[in-house]
């Protein structure tokens, strides 16, 4: 594909891409910032695109990550990192749900629910919710990544039955 093919058929998505980063950022301008990012992205890796390819699946997916990618940043951006030697910042909120009679009911039916769980479950699930990748975990345990899926999955579940109460549906 030529590069004026190329750029035809990128422009020529265009105003599919402007709705797809509105939905994903809710934002104009940020979609807009969103649209720009991904035909700059495309441009410089136009050489990567293989011609018999999904050129709109290609393209839509460029966003998407950038998308990820700037989420993730953003969140980490907004992380405060108290290095006072009080700790002022850390301490200055108040924690409302310290006396929260309802909230200390659930944390402890969630955490007991979590201990139920059988001892080869519990460990993927821990090690998921500790923030672990799912490959990271089943090199830990020596298991397929498909497997430590399933037993997230199926611990999920699991606590959802036993906490049905707690659900809103």
């Amino acid at each position: 594909m030529t590069a004026i093919e190329f750029n035809y058929k990128l422009t020529g998505f265009q105003n599919y891409l402007e709705v797809f980063a509105k939905q994903l950022t809710r934002n104009d301008d940020d979609a807009k910032d969103l649209l720009q990012e991904t035909f700059l992205k495309a441009l410089i890796y136009r050489e990567k695109f293989v011609n018999e390819s999904n050129f709109k699946a290609w393209v839509f997916t460029i966003m998407k990550n950038i998308f990820i990618n700037n989420y993730r940043r953003n969140k980490k951006a907004r992380t405060i990192i108290d290095q006072t030697d009080n700790l002022y910042y850390i301490n200055s909120g108040t924690l409302d749900t310290e006396f929260n009679p309802e909230l200390i009911v659930a944390t402890k039916e969630l955490t007991q629910g979590i201990e139920s769980l059988d001892k080869d479950f519990r460990r993927a699930f821990d090690m998921y919710n500790e923030g672990y990748k799912y490959k990271e975990i089943a090199d830990d345990l020596n298991l397929t990544i498909g497997t430590v899926k399933s037993r997230i999955f199926y611990s999920r579940k699991k606590l959802m039955a036993n906490l049905s109460e707690y659900n809103p549906l």
